[in-house]
């Protein structure tokens, strides 16, 4: 079976950090839906983009863009963007057509990616409008 990611790809700062931003799920979930510390949870979300910033600027100043990190970094976003779109729906059902539709876009997204591994294409690093998008999405 061919590896897809080496070990030197696994282990660098930025993708240290995008698990970070992973770990920080489960605190804004908690901080906005039990807490209901709203301003602790923005808080928390403005550290994470920081952290996304901070991750891509390092991956590529110091040479660490990985494959490995093309792939975790996008999917530290969409799971704070799906978190975040969950906690605020809960509170305004309303919303709930948007939140199908992010849900959609993004199962489409992922398919997507899994037909192209299957072709064995690498993933492409981040673009200045996906990161735009993030920062609108928030």
């Amino acid at each position: 079976m061919k590896r897809f990611f080496s070990k030197g790809q696994i282990l660098t700062i930025p993708n240290l950090l995008s698990v970070i931003r992973i770990a920080m799920i489960p605190v804004i979930v908690w901080l906005y839906s039990f807490e209901k510390n709203y301003y602790g949870a923005i808080s928390v979300i403005i550290l994470s983009g920081a952290t996304d910033i901070i991750d891509g600027w390092i991956a590529r100043h110091f040479h660490m863009v990985s494959d490995f990190g093309k792939a975790l970094d996008p999917l530290a976003d969409k799971l704070t963007q799906g978190a975040v779109a969950i906690c605020i729906a809960l509170r305004y059902p309303s919303i709930c057509p948007l939140l199908f539709l992010f849900v959609a876009k993004e199962l489409t997204m992922l398919c997507g990616a899994i037909y192209l591994l299957k072709k064995q294409k690498k993933p492409c690093a981040s673009k200045w409008y996906g990161k735009a998008s993030t920062v609108l999405f928030y």
